[in-house]
């Protein structure tokens, strides 16, 4: 069994919308541009939830594990820069205690 040919997502985008307006029926759409039905309800579908991301992504509207590691890495680089932060100004408040009023000014 052969791989169904690779449709640019311009093409996708130009089917989906031809099957909204409803200049096409989901069956005309897939017979005039070699695909399956299948294919073309899925691509309606993910623009439908997401846009032209959505048929961009593969017609996946779930993250996919490379996202999620990045997501879950700045989620974690946040609460390590907010505790630092903290840290920092903790430090500076014990160094003006330590030394005294600022002789910088006059």
């Amino acid at each position: 069994m052969s791989r169904p040919p690779v449709i640019p997502v311009e093409d996708k985008i130009r089917i989906v919308l031809s099957v909204l307006a409803g200049e096409l029926t989901v069956a005309e759409a897939a017979r005039r541009n070699k695909v399956s039905e299948t294919s073309v309800s899925k691509w309606k579908q993910a623009f439908l939830e997401s846009g032209k991301q959505g048929l961009a992504s593969g017609g996946s509207s779930r993250a996919s594990s490379r996202e999620e590691a990045l997501a879950a890495e700045v989620e974690e680089l946040k609460t390590a820069l907010g505790e630092a932060h903290v840290e920092i100004r903790v430090w500076k408040k014990s160094a003006e205690g330590r030394l005294g009023p600022s002789r910088t000014l006059r």
